[in-house]
């Protein structure tokens, strides 16, 4: 079936009731990116549109609710990946990355506010930061927090309170998980992405340090912080080339810092809404029914098991 293309296994039992204290937040553009290359392109809506990945990210949607029963629950979508305010820092920052066509994420966010989930967007942050001041809000609220997402930044969002859970693969990452995976931990992120980069998002960093001379040095050192104010102890670290590593680190120095700042997620992003307008009450099966009929897949509805 084709809607088997983004299925899962979870390495937990997730079809009980989550609890009513727990706040799911989904980064949806890697989810809808995975739906616009996996499903086929020959998949056409009731005008002869392509619609395969929409009907894609759908079924993951629906798919979730289904496995998870959330009682709180927010889908955050990217506007741009050019005009945050970290294009203001860094132009080039995701300078080489586009956003799926405009009329898909336009499909996919109609879908998923039919399916009664609070939506939320803006044209200055990036999901990533509405995720991140979600998280603060709910988790000083004393909630719990299930981060969905793939984005190896928003690991930054993990302690006792929060995990990140890679929906397609079945992951779930605490704070153990994320020191496992990265070899530091979740504090240490953006340290980490500021010395390794990330090519992904035009994140610089500093030439001549990888992932693995970047966790090495965190596991020696607290913070980034730490490590330039005690640049003279870097000979000392076990890894290779450690004797003329300070000397990188000092010549870009400055590239360090900026590239930290940009991935950093934000946490007093504008978000409006408050915990309570999370709540998840079903679908709205008036809004959804004529999306899943133009899109041809009525039969997603009987999957649906709470409509408000």
């Amino acid at each position: 079936m084709w809607y088997d293309i983004l299925s899962m296994s979870t390495d937990r039992t997730s079809s009980t009731s989550a609890s009513s204290g727990e706040v799911h937040l989904i980064d949806a553009l890697p989810y809808v990116f995975r739906a616009y290359f996996s499903m086929p392109v020959t998949m056409k809506d009731r005008k002869g549109a392509p619609c395969g990945a929409t009907r894609g990210f759908l079924d993951f949607l629906v798919r979730y609710l289904g496995a998870e029963h959330p009682e709180h629950i927010a889908v955050a979508f990217d506007e741009s990946l050019t005009t945050s305010f970290r294009n203001d820092i860094y132009p080039a920052y995701k300078a080489q990355r586009d956003l799926p066509p405009e009329e898909l994420m336009a499909d996919c966010r109609e879908g998923a506010e039919a399916l009664g989930l609070a939506c939320l967007s803006d044209p200055r942050y990036e999901a990533d930061d509405l995720v991140a001041t979600l998280c603060e809000r709910s988790r000083e609220a004393g909630h719990r927090v299930v981060v969905v997402t793939i984005d190896k930044d928003l690991s930054q969002l993990v302690d006792e309170r929060v995990e990140m859970y890679d929906y397609a693969r079945g992951k779930r990452y605490d704070a153990a998980a994320v020191v496992e995976r990265f070899g530091v931990r979740p504090d240490q992120i953006a340290d980490y992405l500021g010395l390794a980069g990330d090519s992904v998002d035009n994140i610089p960093g500093v030439r001549g340090v990888g992932p693995k001379t970047a966790s090495a040095l965190l596991q020696s050192f607290e913070s980034m912080d730490d490590l330039y104010a005690r640049l003279d102890d870097v000979a000392a670290v076990p890894v290779r080339g450690a004797k003329g590593l300070a000397a990188k680190l000092e010549q870009h120095r400055d590239m360090a810092f900026l590239s930290r700042t940009l991935a950093t997620v934000a946490r007093d992003a504008p978000v409006t809404l408050s915990i309570s307008d999370l709540a998840w009450r079903g679908a709205n099966r008036e809004r959804l029914a004529p999306l899943l009929d133009r899109l041809g897949i009525e039969r997603l509805a009987a999957r649906i098991k709470r409509w408000f």
